[in-house]
């Protein structure tokens, strides 16, 4: 399996007990939907390892309590301490409407109501407060923010994100 056809899914944070328990940081909304996952791709020097589990509950909102098969001492968990966990994106659940999920729109244009045709999302940059879409307009690259308000529809069908976006945005970079 490879790291593309994976979702990041959390990050080994703490153990959890002297028998090879550890607590697992869940990076979801909805950490209940992973309570009883037979397996996982740990990241062990950048390759994804499968390791399975042997039972999982919720602890504390966001973490999750976990025993893997083979990992059954202090020591065990200590070498996957701080380690990411991924799963195969089919896992994903299906989003509907003008949800989605990162990875699924790179590639989509971005179309404005009043402009027309803006560019291609070539990627979104989540590392500032306001993720923003990162788009490509010929040799142009504009930053948009993702901001509910101005997401007008997601057009999966025609890979397209059409948007209301304020006047001077677009026309700043061009």
């Amino acid at each position: 399996m490879r790291k593309e056809e994976c979702f990041y899914l959390g990050k080994i944070a703490k153990k959890f007990s002297f028998k090879g328990e550890v607590l697992v940081f869940l990076d979801t909304d909805e950490p209940e939907l992973y309570e009883n996952m037979e397996s996982v791709f740990v990241e062990l020097n950048k390759n994804l390892v499968p390791f399975f589990i042997e039972n999982s509950s919720s602890h504390k909102n966001d973490f999750l309590r976990v025993k893997f098969e083979d990992v059954d001492t202090e020591e065990d968990a200590d070498a996957i301490m701080g380690c990411e966990l991924y799963l195969p994106l089919s896992f994903l659940p299906k989003l509907e409407g003008n949800q989605f999920y990162y990875h699924e729109v790179i590639g989509f244009e971005v179309e404005d109501q009043r402009l027309g045709m803006v560019g291609k999302i070539v990627s979104i940059n989540d590392s500032t407060a306001q993720p923003l879409f990162e788009v490509l307009n010929g040799n142009v690259e504009m930053l948009i923010p993702m901001i509910d308000q101005f997401l007008v529809k997601i057009d999966r069908e025609n890979k397209k994100v059409i948007m209301n976006l304020p006047e001077g945005l677009v026309e700043m970079y061009l």
